[in-house]
């Protein structure tokens, strides 16, 4: 229902919506606005495993952040500074500039080549030795295992929501490695809203707005006098 409240926020009710948040990464084909249960896909990889990746890396450029409140640190540092290389394997062999973070004790943090082999993770899981496919890979196979008929309207309705998908770089490279996977001849566009980190939200207002969603409204008075069976009684 999520997924189908982040297309909504777009104002579409046809398309395929790409949530990565911070545990778990979802692949959900919508058609009409229902889920095709067959071509959901899920891809247990998502920004908590880049924030440990980063850790790690960080660790091997001789900066350690080994308690709760110092993974928040890591965490934040992923968000500002990680990027998505277009080609990963060219920025390996070139002298990455540096950025920095100023950590919360004044200390200054210098992040080479960390910046962008982090967040390699969502497309590399081989990078820490998990089999799963990279999201470019489950993206393009939940789409192939939809109706062919709407396959290509799905291509060209791809939708990002979650956090990790924020991550500067995000939908240029899964446009490119799509690319990659997808028909010639199918037209891709990706779909980042600005606001997608709220797009599930966002899209449940406009449900509720809907006309034919008023006879399922429940005032503040009938909740006081009957609690959830106001709820039941108006939705079962």
């Amino acid at each position: 229902m999520q997924a189908v409240l982040s297309l909504y926020a777009t104002g579409r009710t046809t398309g395929v919506v790409l949530d990565s948040g911070d545990g778990v990464t979802h692949i959900v084909p919508i058609y009409e606005g229902f889920a095709i249960p067959h071509s959901i896909m899920r891809v247990d990889i998502a920004g908590r495993d880049v924030s440990r990746y980063l850790r790690l890396l960080l660790r091997k450029e001789g900066y350690n952040f080994n308690t709760s409140a110092e993974f928040e640190v890591v965490r934040t540092i992923k968000e500002r500074a990680c990027y998505l290389s277009l080609n990963p394997q060219k920025d390996e062999t070139l002298e990455t500039e540096k950025a920095q973070y100023v950590l919360p004790d004044g200390s200054t943090l210098n992040i080479g080549p960390a910046r962008f082999r982090a967040p390699e993770l969502l497309f590399r899981p081989d990078l820490i030795g998990d089999e799963s496919s990279g999201i470019h890979e489950v993206l393009a196979y939940a789409i192939q295992k939809s109706d062919m008929d709407l396959r290509r309207t799905l291509f060209s309705t791809i939708v990002l929501c979650g956090g990790s998908t924020l991550i500067k770089g995000f939908g240029e490279r899964l446009l490119t490695e799509v690319k990659k996977l997808a028909p010639k001849d199918v037209k891709i566009k990706i779909s980042a809203p600005q606001e997608r980190v709220y797009s599930t939200w966002i899209g449940g207002s406009i449900l509720a707005s809907l006309d034919t969603f008023k006879k399922m409204w429940v005032s503040k008075r009938e909740y006081e006098e009957d609690r959830a069976r106001a709820i039941h009684r108006k939705t079962f």
